[in-house]
């Protein structure tokens, strides 16, 4: 029950801290106004693994690599600490080549799910309230990914399909980059 307990909070901790970071390189690439109150709550939930990693990697022209960086490790911790919790010893830590790969395929996972979660709001908002004040940001966020499946789409009149294609590739390449991340590392 403990393992259970306390894979569970693995998941929950790391996970968050991950896809935030991931959000956070997100609207760096983008280039979202960084006094957004949503940005600033990023910032300041990030700041704490950001600003130290940001003196061995500097964020780019297009990309910040430092919130990659913190991803990466985020799913680093979290494969360790969740096979040390399932197999109750530290011999995961002979994996280690695998691990450093396994995070990377982690990190995929969870751009996914953000990729997922913050298209089904956009989706939902627009139905529900599509004044909300969060409109812009999301629209802002998702039309780099939803403008190409646009322009393949035929025109259905005010109907638009491409949220709903945009979800089930997410699903189905989550499908498959799980498999390959559970493939590398036996647990």
């Amino acid at each position: 029950m403990f393992s259970e307990v306390g894979l569970f909070l693995i998941n929950i901790v790391f996970s968050l801290l991950g896809t935030i970071l991931l959000l956070r390189a997100w609207v760096y690439a983008l280039r979202v106004h960084p006094f957004n109150p949503y940005s600033q709550a990023m910032f300041k939930v990030t700041d704490w693994l950001v600003l130290p990693l940001r003196r061995l990697v500097k964020a780019g022209r297009f990309w910040d690599w430092t919130s990659l960086l913190g991803s990466w490790l985020s799913a680093l911790v979290y494969l360790i600490l969740s096979a040390m919790v399932l197999t109750g010893s530290f011999s995961v830590l002979g994996n280690l080549p695998m691990l450093l790969l396994a995070a990377v395929f982690t990190v995929l996972r969870w751009a996914l799910s953000l990729v997922f979660w913050i298209v089904l709001l956009q989706a939902l908002l627009s139905w529900i309230q599509p004044q909300s004040p969060t409109m812009p940001l999301l629209r802002s966020v998702t039309a780099p990914l939803l403008d190409p499946i646009r322009r393949i789409l035929p025109d259905l009149g005010g109907l638009d399909l491409s949220p709903l294609v945009l979800l089930l590739l997410t699903q189905v390449l989550n499908m498959i980059v799980t498999r390959m991340a559970f493939s590398l590392v036996p647990i």
